[in-house]
């Protein structure tokens, strides 16, 4: 796999959300940045080069954290892709009492770009993802931003996160930048967006209709889709077996152990294979920071799902059969 920065669509990236040790405003220590540090490496060696950041993970740590990795690393500034994300305004920020919400608005996207750019210690940003959905959103505020953004060099491309096939089509007509990615929530437990692919014009209440076509909206848009919790938080890799969850994620994570024993691979394999079955090759953005679990998991890239496995694990997962 190239690690040029010009290649936007490798099979995996590494999620660092949690590389700044903990969700508070506690200063990093030495050993979270040891630990941080030590899940970057291991990325690295399986051969991932874009790495997907949010402003507020760990409370702009997790940034802080791969800003130093990057500083003693800039001579190798392009062989990276950084990715980050903004929008997302947790809550008693900046007071107490205020709610957590979102904000796309011109002056919160300028200031949240600065900010990255400054925790990370570089000059600019491969790619800027919208967090999530404002409903207050101005479009024209945006556009404004990722005009300016983009002449002054500070982002080269952009793109959004959960956001629907209409909220994509609002933006883009303000925009002038594409749009190229969608980081949306998918793994064998969360198929949502594509269950309408099966579950259209269906009566029966366990089918519904709860998708609006966003995979192959995104497909036919030429939108890149990236899949986040791809690992399903380990309901399908072990947890489950110490967790009360319900039935159908019990059968599973029964299921997915027994294709690992079978393909002689890790589950964490199994399941990042059944996500680059999909045809979309939708990106799971890995975010473990166990450098095993990490490459257990970038095992995924060598298993080959045939039809009626993956369509296996997809139908016990889900709870049901197909129409």
């Amino acid at each position: 796999m190239t690690t040029s920065a010009t290649n936007y669509s490798p099979p995996l990236i590494y999620g660092c959300m949690m590389i700044g040790g903990a969700f508070d405003a506690a200063p990093l220590d030495d050993a979270q940045r040891k630990r941080g540090r030590a899940a970057i490496e291991a990325a690295l060696e399986c051969g991932l080069s874009f790495f997907d950041h949010a402003d507020f993970y760990c409370y702009g740590k997790s940034e802080t954290s791969f800003g130093e990795f990057l500083r003693d690393h800039a001579s190798e500034r392009d062989r990276f892709v950084v990715q980050s994300k903004c929008g997302i305004i947790l809550p008693d920020q900046p007071e107490k009492g205020l709610p957590g919400r979102f904000d796309l608005s011109y002056h919160h996207i300028m200031g949240a770009v600065e900010g990255s750019l400054r925790r990370l210690q570089t000059d600019y940003l491969d790619v800027l993802l919208l967090h999530r959905p404002d409903p207050l959103v101005e479009p024209e505020e945006v556009a404004r931003a990722f005009d300016e953004l983009h002449r002054t060099g500070r982002v080269r491309s952009f793109g959004v996160s959960n956001h629907s096939a209409a909220q994509i089509d609002l933006l883009q007509a303000y925009i002038d930048h594409p749009l190229r990615f969608n980081q949306i929530e998918y793994n064998p437990l969360h198929t949502v967006l594509h269950d309408a692919a099966i579950h259209a014009n269906m009566r029966r209440p366990e089918y519904g209709n709860p998708g609006e076509g966003l995979i192959e909206y995104c497909r036919l848009h030429d939108i890149q889709l990236q899949a986040w919790a791809p690992l399903a938080k380990g309901l399908l890799t072990g947890k489950a077996e110490s967790t009360e969850v319900e039935p159908r994620v019990k059968r599973a994570a029964g299921y997915v152990a027994k294709l690992a024993s079978e393909l002689g691979a890790s589950r964490e394999a199994v399941v990042i294979a059944w996500i680059l079955r999909h045809p979309a090759r939708i990106q799971p953005v890995i975010g473990t920071t166990n450098p095993d679990r990490l490459r257990a998991a970038c095992d995924g890239r060598r298993l080959k799902f045939s039809r009626e496995e993956w369509y296996q694990l997809y139908t016990i997962a889900l709870g049901h059969r197909v129409p």
